[in-house]
């Protein structure tokens, strides 16, 4: 199930994701003066992913008792981190 769930998330946000992808390409080659700007916009697209990652895992979680819900929120954290590293950094936090 996480896996169609993120392969979906994957396919509805591609632009996200390359959105995500240029940012990072543009704050590796930002000189020092901007360089601050572009890792903000950068983090700015990982968070707007992460919240919807975050939600969808809650609004699925949401279905289930408390304890498959910890459970499925553990292993969809995990599925994040191995597949969309960039947006796993804080989706515990969210």
């Amino acid at each position: 199930m996480i896996r169609r769930q993120l392969d979906l998330f994957e396919s509805d946000h591609a632009d996200l994701i390359a959105d995500c992808e240029t940012a990072e390409r543009a704050y590796d080659a930002a000189g020092r003066d901007e360089a601050e700007e572009r890792y903000a916009e950068y983090l700015d697209l990982v968070e707007t992913g992460t919240e919807e990652l975050a939600g969808l895992r809650d609004n699925f979680a949401s279905a289930m008792t408390a304890s498959a819900a910890d459970e499925y929120e553990t292993e969809f954290n995990r599925a994040v981190l191995v597949r969309l590293p960039r947006f796993a950094i804080e989706i515990e936090d969210v």
